[in-house]
């Protein structure tokens, strides 16, 4: 009995030691990126928050902005991704990274190609993986660099030619984080 409340003590311990190690950092961050069949590459830009939990355990929430176009100009995608991502540190700086976006979308249409179809404004899901690094930069600053590959499925109207379009993309991000 003694030995079991031993133990459920110093896990007590190793937990509140743990909880006072969290911290929790915000700042901008910047990114490129490249959907599968978009015309080009663009960049993004937006802000994120960083929790983090225990040493091996953190979460981000991040909103961005960005452009994107399609069907050699025909379609414009502009998005406003909101993304809760979890956070794993096999070592101390760097993590991998799983989670989810919310998109809200506007589909904007060159109406001098294809004036059939009406912009719209829309909502889309996807989830994303990847990795990255914290690099300190003092006791309250601190460099992010990560790449992640998203699984986001465009809802595409029929533009002529753009059938099998596809909208997964890589983005390289980085970013610079203020702890509180």
């Amino acid at each position: 009995m003694l030995t079991k409340m031993m133990l459920m003590m110093g896990l007590v311990a190793f937990l509140v030691a743990q909880m006072n190690a969290a911290s929790i950092s915000i700042g901008p961050q910047a990114g490129y990126y490249k959907a599968q069949d978009a015309d080009k590459g663009s960049y993004m830009g937006g802000l994120a928050c960083r929790l983090k939990l225990l040493p091996v355990l953190g979460a981000e929430a991040s909103i961005n902005y960005r452009q994107e176009e399609y069907a050699h100009g025909a379609l414009t995608v502009r998005s406003w991704p909101v993304m809760v991502t979890g956070l794993i540190y096999p070592l101390p700086i760097v993590y991998g990274a799983i989670g989810a976006g919310w998109y809200n979308l506007t589909f904007d249409y060159d109406q001098s190609r294809v004036s059939l179809l009406a912009d719209e404004t829309t909502q889309a899901f996807g989830w994303h993986l990847g990795g990255g690094v914290d690099i300190p930069l003092g006791s309250i600053m601190k460099l992010t660099g990560d790449l992640r590959y998203v699984f986001l499925d465009y809802d595409f109207k029929d533009i002529p030619g753009s059938g099998d379009l596809k909208s997964d993309f890589f983005v390289i991000t980085v970013g610079l984080l203020f702890s509180f």
